[in-house]
């Protein structure tokens, strides 16, 4: 699927948002904001996790808990490897 004529905000901290023509579009809300009406696919929904791949490929993933774990033992080594850790 292809999505056109979208808006992306940036935060300064990293966070993006991308904006339709109106407030949810992208989530698959209606006009008047009503998620009974939701449209068949959304771009993404609230909760949703996405992993970027090196080509810049944003890919869902429904494995947010070995994401957490990976990146928890990603940040002890290198903690470790920096001296940090209490022995």
């Amino acid at each position: 699927m292809m999505w056109v004529d979208y808006t992306i905000n940036s935060l300064p901290g990293g966070g993006f948002r991308v904006e339709g023509d109106w407030p949810g579009e992208v989530m698959g809300l209606s006009k008047d904001g009503k998620s009974k009406d939701r449209k068949e696919n959304p771009l993404y929904s609230p909760g949703d996790v996405f992993i970027v791949n090196e080509d810049g490929w944003l890919i869902k993933s429904d494995e947010l808990s070995a994401m957490v774990l990976k990146y928890d033992k990603q940040t002890k080594t290198t903690q470790d490897k920096a001296g940090l850790l209490d022995k």
